[in-house]
């Protein structure tokens, strides 16, 4: 059976993400961790750094098998921002999704996870 499993996160966390490759590590971890397969192509996950004073931080974003993964981190601030999107056609393990997370060292995290299959039904929704 398919299904649609979206978790949307919000954090502030205190050790963010700030190199290419690091983030690319971290994302490449999460899809293992949550059991997802990444798409075969040439570059996945894209990854790049902004540079724009007010702006600035990491974008990262990579199709897995069963849809996307994106995040973005402004850094600049402090706690850093994170946002977090996890959509799968798949189950969705939202706990290890969270687990991932404390790689950061979160001190606010905010998520709401839906169903997507055949509305925009919310789950659930919480703060840590």
């Amino acid at each position: 059976m398919i299904e649609h499993k979206h978790i949307i996160i919000r954090s502030l966390v205190n050790k963010p993400l700030k190199a290419e490759g690091e983030a690319k590590l971290w994302w490449n971890e999460l899809v293992k961790e949550i059991g997802m397969v990444k798409l075969d192509l040439p570059e996945n996950p894209i990854c790049g750094y902004v540079d724009t004073p007010g702006n600035a931080g990491i974008t990262i974003v990579g199709i897995i098998e069963t849809s996307h993964i994106a995040m973005h981190i402004w850094d600049e601030q402090s706690p850093a921002l994170v946002q977090l999107d996890v959509y799968t056609c798949s189950s969705l393990p939202k706990d290890k999704v969270h687990k991932m997370l404390e790689f950061m060292d979160p001190v606010k995290v905010e998520w709401a996870t839906y169903d997507r299959e055949h509305t925009l039904e919310k789950i659930d929704d919480g703060n840590r």
